[in-house]
């Protein structure tokens, strides 16, 4: 089942869809070209991001396999939801996309084996890690001003069940910039897999219920620029679309309950 969280009829609703038409807890129903603002379609508990897991990626970057996953917190207050605008900041050169696999937890665990690490997975949605790359210059890689700035977290349109996926291990993911087919990409070659990196971070920490983990993106980086739209897609997740817009000229908004809306 596809989930969503939306505004509608001037408050937040949460609903499912079917054949593109969004049911409410209410009952009342809405074709999805009716909704005008989307929120991340739940309300993340901590996000945890990975930066290299695609060889690809890693490739193009002109850096080598990390000897274990590398992460880092991407912060909630970085979210806007699907057809939200994302803020091109003072001071960049090079901004770009990430395509990525965003997976739910489901229930908390600590010290999770890789057998049964995917029993802790409740679903999966599309992120767009954004990125900076002109602020990824020390050591300390990735810096959180490089991934971190308010709307350079994407998330949506829709949270779809674990079951409702036939093979996490095989989805395309495809991005488009202004039409453009810019990036692609399958889960196939994930570095390390959806299992490895639970029990991985699950060796230090806890996992939680809506805690997300963002896997990484393949090859196929490339600068965007105020007035792109930039849609993200991924097989039986849909594809999640922002825009973006020159944070130089005009106001960002600001971390707190409006800042995720997509308007």
């Amino acid at each position: 089942m596809k989930h969503a969280r939306v505004i509608f009829e001037g408050r937040e609703q949460k609903g499912t869809i079917v054949d593109d038409v969004i049911t409410f807890s209410s009952g009342k129903a809405a074709h999805v070209k009716d909704i005008e603002t989307w929120l991340p379609p739940f309300k993340p508990n901590k996000m945890i991001g990975l930066a290299l897991n695609y060889a690809d990626h890693a490739d193009e970057l002109g850096l080598e396999k990390p000897a274990e996953p590398v992460l880092f917190i991407k912060p909630n207050s970085s979210l806007v939801g699907h057809k939200g605008q994302v803020f091109y900041p003072d001071g960049a050169t090079y901004m770009h996309y990430e395509n990525e696999l965003a997976v739910v937890i489901g229930k908390e665990g600590r010290n999770i084996k890789a057998d049964n690490a995917m029993d802790f997975v409740s679903g999966y949605t599309i992120a767009n890690d954004v990125t900076v790359r002109d602020f990824v210059n020390n050591w300390y890689r990735p810096p959180v001003r490089a991934k971190g700035h308010d709307t350079f977290g994407p998330m949506g349109p829709y949270y779809v069940d674990a079951a409702d996926i036939p093979d996490v291990t095989n989805l395309e993911l495809r991005t488009y910039v202004n039409g453009e087919l810019r990036q692609r990409g399958n889960t196939k070659d994930l570095m390390y897999s959806i299992p490895e990196i639970i029990e991985f971070v699950s060796s230090f920490m806890t996992l939680e219920p809506n805690d997300v983990i963002w896997t990484g993106t393949p090859k196929g980086i490339s600068h965007v620029h105020p007035g792109d739209v930039v849609r993200l897609e991924i097989d039986y997740l849909g594809a999640l679309e922002n825009t973006i817009v020159d944070g130089r000229t005009e106001k960002v908004p600001t971390g707190g309950k409006d800042h995720e809306a997509g308007n």
